[in-house]
């Protein structure tokens, strides 16, 4: 008996080694969100947020061995975002702000970016817990989802200002290579991700 105890010690801890990173996950992808929720062209923000959270949920997917849908991933998180506090139609009205000549563009570049990772955070954490539990792309209860996203927005947001004050130029390329990834993806267009990467490059060289 005494030496299989050591046996039980070993093989708990090689699981507990395989737990994945959901964490580092989904802090990656606020940062990555963040940077694309500031480009300041009315639109293409929301298409490269979209598509780096609709990365998000599939690597989260991943991780846990579930498979995953895009159109279906898109389709949830809209429902999902959509409800609360209204996340959704927040960045789209974000956005359109920056339309506006001069004070317009910086209103609206703040709060996105702010409002890019905080519900970038929210709906990462709401899958993860859902994956964690066994859950997959079919066994969704939109309502129970629903109140957890409402109930992490603020978290999310006291995450997403807290990266704010530490993003860099390197986060700025790396979101870059990121939205690359995307594009050979098929997650967005070539001509998105032309427009995104002028913007961000921008960024760079101001």
């Amino acid at each position: 008996m005494a030496k299989v105890e050591p046996a039980k010690q070993k093989t708990q801890e090689t699981e507990t080694s395989k737990a994945p990173d959901t964490e580092g996950m989904i802090l990656n992808h606020v940062g990555f969100s963040m940077v694309a929720g500031a480009i300041p062209v009315p639109l293409v923000d929301i298409v490269a947020v979209s598509a780096i959270q609709m990365d998000m949920l599939g690597q989260l997917a991943k991780a846990y061995n579930v498979d995953f849908n895009v159109e279906r991933g898109k389709s949830l998180a809209g429902s999902i975002m959509g409800a609360g506090l209204g996340s959704v139609l927040g960045r789209l009205g974000a956005s359109a702000v920056k339309a506006i000549p001069g004070v317009g563009t910086i209103l609206g570049i703040a709060s996105q970016v702010v409002l890019a990772g905080a519900s970038t955070y929210a709906l990462g954490k709401v899958f993860e817990g859902h994956f964690a539990s066994n859950g997959t792309m079919l066994n969704i209860n939109l309502d129970e989802m629903r109140r957890r996203f409402d109930s992490l927005l603020q978290k999310g947001k006291e995450v997403a200002e807290g990266m704010q004050r530490k993003q860099s130029e390197d986060e700025i390329m790396a979101t870059i290579e990121k939205l690359k990834a995307l594009k050979d993806k098929g997650a967005i267009s070539d001509e998105e991700f032309k427009s995104a990467k002028k913007d961000l490059l921008s960024k760079v060289t101001k």
